[in-house]
Order: C-alpha cells, then sequence, then structure tokens
C-alpha cells in the first residue's frame, strides 16, 4: 500500500505516503488503482515529493473492462497501490496483438510493453500526426505503414493508401515491402517533367469539372464560374467530329455571330468581329468562303461582308439571314443528351473557352468580361507552360478506370496498396491543386459505390499545413473538398491522415474532425494553444509534456487509445529520405 488519501480535489486525489520514497524507482506516470469493496479506480501519478503523491483519475474498471473518465471518485478507505500487469492490459491491450490489430511503439513508462492498436479504431478514424520539424514525423509515419503490413501474419492486401508526400520522402520507406510479401506492392508518381525516374502525374481533363477546373485556373470570384460550366459544355462540341456535333457547332457559332449583327455596332466593327470569329471558329458548312446563293449570282460569305465608301454593310440583312440558317431553337434541350465524355487537351479547353466568352456576349460587360478573361489567360498560361503535362493524358478514360489505373503495377498487373504521390517539384499551389483534384475524384467514386464504404481509401498529406488550409473554396465553391471528406468521408470509406508541423495553420474544420492523434515534440506557443484548444481530451499536462518530448517518442491519444499513451515509436527499417544534412561532414571532408 502506497499511503493514504488525504484530499480529493475534482480530478485530483492527494496521497500522504507510508513508503520510503528514497528506495523507489521514478514512480510519474505510473498507474495506481483505489481499491475498495465495491469500485476500482485508476489514476495516473502526475507529482511526487518525500511525504505526499498526487493522483489524476483516468477511469474505472469494471466487469473486467475499463471505462476511461472521471466521474467515479475513490472512497477515503480505499487502498492505493500499483496497478498489476493483468490490469494494466485492460487499459494498454495485450502484448502480443490478436487478429485487428497492429503493433505501434513501446510504452515509455512501462518498460519493454508493446502498445498494440486496433486496426478499426485507428483507421477507421481520421488521424493526425503533429510535430516539429525534426521531432520525427516522417519516421513515425513510415514505422507505423510499415508495421500495419509486416507485424501481422495477414498483411491487409485490399488496403488503398495513397500519399502525396511533399519531399519525396517515402519511397525508400515503402519500396520494399515486397519482400516481406510478393502481394505487397508499392507505386510512385512523380511531378519531375524534366528528369522523370518513375511515372510523372497526369490527370485526365474530362474527369475535371467546374468546380476542379475552378481550383486549378485559381477562381476568385462565384461570377466565373458559369464561363467556366459554358466551356465544359462546349468543348465535347468544338472537338466532335459528327454530323450531330457538326450541327450543335454551327448553333453555337451562328447564335454568336447573330448577336454581332444586331449589336448596333458600326459597319466596320461588326465586320472585323464576324471576321475574326469564322477565321478562329468555322465548319465545313459555315465559314468565310461557305457560298450564299442568290438569283443570278454566287458569292461568298466574306465577299458579302464588303463595306462600301461611304462605310454601309450592304448585305447585313442577306448574311443576318443566311446566319439565322444554322439556328436551331432545339438544340440547348439536344445538347443536353450529347455526351460530355470525350477526349480534350489543354489546348481544345482553351479554345473551348475563348468561343464561351464570345458566345456568352460578355463582351458587352466589360467587369465579367475582365473577371472572365483572367481565365481565359491563366488557361493560356498553363496550356503552355511544363504544368501542362499534368493534363496531358494519353488517351480516354472514365474515372473508375484512372482510379483502378492509379493502384494497379504496370509490370504485373497487380493491385498496389501504396500509391505515393512525389509532389516536391512543383509550387505550393500546383501540389494543392493536384492534391485536391485526385482526393475530389476518389471521394466521389466511393460516394457512388453502390457498395458503400466497400473500397476504402486512406489521403495521407505530408506537410498538411500548406494543402489543407483555411481557403476561401467555400465562398467560391460552397465547400472545400478535405472539409467535406473528414465530415462524410467515414461513411464512405474515405479517411485522412495529416501530417503537419504546424497543426495552428490547418483547415479548423479539419483538425477538429480528427478522432486520433500521435503528437511529437512541439514548441511553438500558438501551436500548443491551438492543440489545446481545438483537440479533444487533451489535458494540461500532456501538453507541458509535448515540449520536453525526444525524437521519435510522442503522445498518443483518441478513439484508438483508452487513456493518453506516452510511447517511443520504432525507427522504421528503412527510414525514409528526411535525415537533416550532416554539415560537419560536407564542410569539413
Amino acid at each position: 500500500m502506497l499511503g493514504k488519501i488525504i484530499e480529493i480535489i475534482d480530478n485530483q486525489v492527494f496521497i500522504k505516503l507510508n513508503i520510503d520514497i528514497n528506495n523507489q524507482t521514478n514512480l510519474i506516470n505510473l498507474h495506481v488503482v483505489f481499491e475498495d469493496n465495491t469500485k476500482k479506480i485508476i489514476g495516473e501519478i502526475v507529482n511526487v515529493d518525500q511525504e505526499k503523491m498526487i493522483v489524476n483519475i483516468v477511469g474505472e474498471l469494471k466487469n473486467n473492462t475499463f471505462l476511461p473518465g472521471s466521474i467515479s471518485k475513490p472512497s477515503f478507505k480505499s487502498t492505493v497501490r500499483i496497478i498489476t500487469l493483468e490490469e494494466l492490459e485492460l487499459i494498454l491491450g495485450k502484448q502480443q496483438p490478436s487478429n485487428g490489430e497492429t503493433f505501434f511503439g513501446f510504452s515509455n513508462i512501462y518498460q519493454n510493453y508493446r502498445i498494440n492498436v486496433s486496426v478499426n479504431s485507428f483507421f477507421s478514424n481520421h488521424f493526425a500526426i503533429l510535430g516539429n520539424s525534426g521531432s520525427g514525423k516522417s519516421c513515425t509515419v513510415a514505422s507505423i505503414i510499415q508495421k500495419l503490413f509486416t507485424s501481422t501474419p495477414r498483411p491487409p492486401l485490399k488496403s488503398n493508401f495513397i500519399i502525396f508526400d511533399a519531399f519525396g520522402e517515402y519511397t525508400n520507406a515503402f519500396s520494399n515491402l515486397k519482400n516481406h510479401n510478393p502481394n505487397l506492392l508499392y507505386k510512385t508518381y512523380t511531378t519531375n517533367v524534366k528528369y522523370a525516374d518513375t511515372d510523372v502525374v497526369k490527370i485526365p481533363l474530362w474527369l475535371m469539372d467546374v468546380d476542379d477546373l475552378a481550383l486549378l485556373l485559381d477562381a476568385t470570384n462565384p461570377n466565373q464560374l458559369p464561363i467556366i460550366e459554358k466551356t465544359l459544355k462546349l468543348v465535347p462540341i468544338l472537338v466532335g467530329d459528327s454530323e450531330e456535333t457538326i450541327k450543335h457547332k454551327n448553333d453555337i457559332i451562328a447564335r454568336a455571330l447573330e448577336d454581332i449583327l444586331l449589336s448596333g455596332d458600326s459597319s466596320t466593327k461588326i465586320r472585323d468581329q464576324v471576321t475574326a470569329i469564322l477565321t478562329k471558329f468555322n465548319t465545313r458548312d459555315l465559314n468565310l468562303e461557305t457560298q450564299i446563293v442568290q438569283p443570278g449570282y454566287v458569292r461568298t460569305l466574306k465577299q458579302c461582308l464588303y463595306i462600301d465608301k461611304t462605310g454601309k454593310f450592304q448585305e447585313i440583312e442577306l448574311v443576318t439571314e443566311f446566319i439565322r440558317s444554322f439556328i436551331n431553337n432545339d438544340a440547348d434541350a439536344q445538347r443536353n443528351k450529347l455526351s460530355s465524355e470525350c477526349y480534350y487537351t489543354l489546348k481544345d479547353l482553351e479554345e473551348a473557352m475563348e468561343f464561351a466568352l464570345i458566345s456568352e456576349g460578355i463582351l458587352k460587360s466589360e467587369r465579367v468580361y475582365d473577371l472572365a478573361n483572367v481565365l481565359s489567360v491563366r488557361l493560356h498560361t498553363l496550356a503552355n507552360s511544363d504544368s501542362s503535362t499534368y493534363f496531358d493524358y494519353p488517351e480516354y478514360i472514365n474515372r473508375q478506370d484512372y482510379i483502378r489505373t492509379i493502384f494497379t503495377d504496370k509490370m504485373t498487373n497487380n493491385k498496389c496498396q501504396i500509391v505515393n504521390f512525389n509532389i516536391n517539384y512543383v509550387d505550393d499551389r500546383m501540389a494543392k491543386v493536384i492534391t485536391k483534384i485526385i482526393s475530389k475524384m476518389i471521394f466521389s467514386m466511393a460516394v457512388e459505390n453502390n457498395n458503400r464504404g466497400g473500397t476504402p481509401f486512406h489521403i495521407i498529406v505530408e506537410e498538411a499545413h500548406r494543402y489543407i488550409q483555411k481557403d476561401k473554396d467555400t465562398e467560391i465553391l460552397g465547400y472545400n473538398i478535405f472539409d467535406r471528406i473528414t465530415k462524410e468521408g467515414r461513411k464512405y470509406g474515405v479517411f485522412l491522415g495529416v501530417i503537419t508541423q504546424r497543426p495552428s495553420e490547418l483547415s479548423d474544420t479539419v483538425i477538429s474532425q480528427c478522432s486520433n492523434f500521435i503528437v511529437l515534440r512541439t514548441m511553438h506557443p500558438k501551436d500548443l494553444d491551438y492543440i489545446k484548444n481545438m483537440v479533444p481530451n487533451i489535458s494540461i499536462e500532456i501538453v507541458k509534456q509535448l515540449k520536453e518530448l525526444q525524437p521519435g517518442n510522442c503522445i498518443a491519444f483518441g478513439n484508438a487509445f483508452k487513456i493518453p499513451v506516452s510511447m517511443h515509436v520504432e525507427f522504421p527499417n528503412p527510414a525514409p529520405n528526411s535525415n537533416n544534412v550532416d554539415l560537419a561532414n560536407i564542410w569539413y571532408q
């Protein structure tokens, strides 16, 4: 018996010691049991001096089960003793992992005590791994995933992990998993278009919707969305060559020309605009060389645009009537029936947007034109940059097959469990766009899956504070995809793992929806304060410990842990390429 209870204040129990503390090993953070004839209350020792001990209540043992919380308090007649191994296993879990469990690390409090975690409790929830640079985040992530695939006899062969790798660190850690089990496959994509050592990231344009293009073109105003929507409706028509699509293209061109012909502008301006449109956009039926047949003579459309010496457009009525012959009043309804599933390029999209500006009559509104023209300029810049490679998919593919291709090994045609997107070679804006678009495609496919949750996906984002931010997406699009995934993803089997050194810069919604946290050394006062206020079930004592943790050591808490657990995560083998630069070796070699 350690001593006698002398005071209970809120969650703390004060004990007068009846042992010689000088003969004891360090008791701080060990667990004690307050036991009487009716109950067993569990507490954690947080302070000891020569005469007394302070213990925080963490839960209760009832019917051979640990119930976390501090509702029940011990009686003053309770005996106070150190917890037994059998009782400790009810809190921290058994030493041998059972089916559905994976090994995480070793307890920092109980020497060589293995921390095994329920796969369902941890991986069926969103999680966050937080810590300063150099605290061991990358190694912790690599170790946890390596252990998931290697610490149990049956690895999760049907798992789907996508890692957005901000520094290209993880290939070294995961590429040799096949040596443990030949059915474990790892695949990587790169954003390095000049010195690619593996497949370059490529996203099919036709799988991108209005919201995706708004992100890609950095839309800043909701009024820009209609022009993107119009562009996406036009592009299948402009690239099509069937009789039906040509009729629709004629209708669209004719409507734009009619607006110009009836605009009331000067004859010269009308002629120049009509000529410009038909030079850029034309079909075999409607172009500048199309013949207009009149009784007694035949002229081309270009000849009919002649302006006489007085500045008059003599044939404007004839041209207008001819142009109207291509307009189909039922075209809009018929166009909705056309399939939008077709192959097109950035150049095709650029042409469609240029025509959308004209066909919408946007030239009449300077403000709307300025907003839309910004998108057109950005699209043109993208189409003529190295980044265009990321949207140059070689052939048509649907979304389901595209996602399946991502998780398929090209050499063996077998399933890959881990796919790494190395986004190290693009700026933060493009990296964020790629991350959001691919995550949204995965989420959309999971939502449409009839077997809800039957194909789970885990999206892990390194340096998440750079990509999962408090963006303006909600103002422009009405939502942020990562906010939506954290709020709705669990029921569809899409789970997010955020790895960051600056949690205070993350989206509040994302961090608030995480159910499990692994926190390594954190020093910045703003981040500590943010963790204290945003993370559930965290005490002041835990926050204080975070500043003093050694690399590779962490405090884990959440759904997968009955109480906050201080543990050491084993160094991964092999490790990710995340070591600091060895200046002493470089400078003085």
